[in-house]
C-alpha cells in the first residue's frame, strides 16, 4: 500500500509512519514545519499544509489511504473542523480512503446511553475540554461529508509507551478497564491504525483501548 500520513511529526503520526514502514508499506510523511532528523527506511518526507486543498489533493492522488493525525496547537482548536474538512475534500476529489485519528470526546460512556465522554470531568478535565469539544465537532464534519472516511476515537488517555501489539476494539462506547481507566499507548494505537488500513472493519466510527 501507499500511505500518506498527515501530521507525521506528532505523537500519533510519527508512530503511524514507523508502523507503516515496519510493515513494508510505501509511506509519505507530511510535515507542516521541520521534519525530524531521522526517518525509517523507505519513508518519503515532504512539507505540506493540511489547510491547502490543492496541495493535499496532489499528495493524495494515487495513494491507497491517508491517515489524518493532525492536532491543533493550544488556542487553535477552532480550526480543527476546517482542517479536517479540507482533508476530506482532498480525499473525496481523488477517491482516496481517509482514516481520521480524532478524540475520545464523541464516545458514549459505558452503561450510560446518550451520554458523552466530553461531558465527563473524570475523562476530560477542564484543561482539555476545548480540544475535546473540537474532536466532537470533527466527527460531525465527517458524518456529513461524502468522502470515504473512517474515524478512530482513542481512549481517554493516549500517551507514548510500549508497543505490545495488543488492544481491544470497540465501536462508539469508551473502552475502560475494570477500575474505570481508559488508555492505550500511542504505539499500540498505531498498530490499530495499520490493522484498519490493511483489513478495514465495517464501522465508520470505532475506538480501541486496553
Amino acid at each position: 500500500m501507499r500511505i500518506v500520513v498527515i501530521g507525521a511529526a506528532g505523537m500519533v503520526g510519527s508512530r503511524v509512519v514507523g508502523e507503516a514502514a515496519a510493515r513494508g508499506h510505501r509511506t509519505t510523511a507530511v510535515f507542516r514545519r521541520t521534519r525530524p532528523g531521522t526517518l525509517p527506511d523507505g519513508v518519503t518526507a515532504v512539507h505540506g499544509d493540511a489547510d491547502d486543498p490543492e496541495e493535499m489533493a496532489m499528495l493524495f492522488d494515487g495513494a491507497s489511504a491517508v491517515v489524518a493525525a493532525t492536532r491543533p496547537a493550544p488556542g487553535q482548536e477552532h480550526g480543527v473542523v476546517a482542517t479536517t474538512t479540507t482533508l476530506l475534500d482532498a480525499a473525496a476529489s481523488t477517491g482516496t480512503r481517509i482514516l481520521v485519528v480524532g478524540g475520545a470526546a464523541p464516545l458514549e460512556l459505558p452503561g450510560r446511553p446518550g451520554s458523552r465522554t466530553l461531558d465527563s470531568p473524570r475523562y476530560v478535565p477542564p484543561a482539555y475540554r476545548a480540544v475535546a469539544a473540537a474532536s466532537a465537532a470533527q466527527l460531525e464534519a465527517c458524518r456529513t461529508h461524502p468522502a470515504d472516511w473512517t474515524y478512530l476515537s482513542p481512549p481517554a488517555l493516549l500517551e507514548p509507551g510500549t508497543r505490545t501489539g495488543g488492544y481491544r476494539r470497540g465501536t462508539t462506547t469508551l473502552l475502560t478497564t475494570p477500575d474505570g481507566t481508559s488508555h492505550i499507548s500511542a504505539e499500540d494505537l498505531s498498530v490499530a491504525v495499520l490493522d484498519e488500513l490493511e483489513d478495514p472493519g465495517r464501522d465508520r466510527h470505532f475506538t480501541v483501548g486496553y
